[in-house]
């Protein structure tokens, strides 16, 4: 089917967050007085919310809400712009607004960094909403995002809403939330994470989206 109201991840779907994500968890190790990790095993960062990689990690509570606090110290200044669109992104947010389709975004990223960095690509305008986490720590999960943006999109019809993104923690929250859910392979998950998480069907390109979104596969 074709879909009307296509919910987007940021890191991993829309934007290449790497050196940005991975130099603010290696600031906050350096700032705890911790061995720093090489950087290729911070990859796991990239999708989930914060606390959830620095605790799963082994950091105690207290300690893994202090680092995401250092993180975003980092983050918030500079690695928030060490970033890049994933190449084809504009041109499948192009053709998804041409095309009438509601397009928004739905991110782990607390949604005042994930609004700057639409901004700072010029991309803010596909958007028809951006939602995202609070800085305070509430609305973390990913079906409390999806649930978010559903709400102030006022969609009723949840058939006609998919969700894309490239990890896990996006698929599982689509199926919380009873929408479809359309895994990326180009992003930070691969193909066994998604399948195992229940995508509905699974893309290698940003063009790939746009086919299915149209109802072309």
């Amino acid at each position: 089917m074709a879909f009307s109201t296509v919910l987007l991840d940021l890191d991993g779907t829309i934007t290449n967050p790497y050196m940005g994500i991975t130099n603010g968890v290696m600031y906050a190790y350096d700032h705890l007085g911790l061995e720093v990790p090489p950087r290729e095993s911070l990859r796991s960062f990239i999708g989930p919310p914060l606390i959830v990689e620095f605790t799963r990690r082994g950091m105690p509570e207290e300690q893994a809400q202090e680092a995401v606090r250092l993180y975003r110290e980092y983050y918030g200044e500079t690695g928030l712009f060490e970033n890049e669109l994933i190449p084809g992104t504009v041109e499948f947010l192009t053709e998804l607004k041409r095309r009438g389709k509601r397009v928004c975004l739905a991110t782990s990223k607390p949604e005042k960094y994930a609004r700057k960095i639409a901004e700072h690509f010029k991309i803010a305008p596909y958007f028809e909403f951006i939602g995202g986490t609070n800085m305070d720590g509430s609305r973390t999960k990913k079906a409390e995002v999806i649930e978010y943006v559903l709400k102030n999109c006022k969609v009723e019809d949840r058939q006609s809403v998919l969700m894309v993104g490239d990890r896990e923690h996006d698929i599982l929250g689509a199926k919380a939330c009873k929408v479809s859910a359309l895994g990326v392979l180009y992003g930070y998950g691969d193909r066994a994470e998604l399948e195992d998480a229940g995508a509905d069907w699974i893309v290698s390109t940003p063009a790939k989206i746009t086919e299915k979104i149209l109802g072309r596969e």
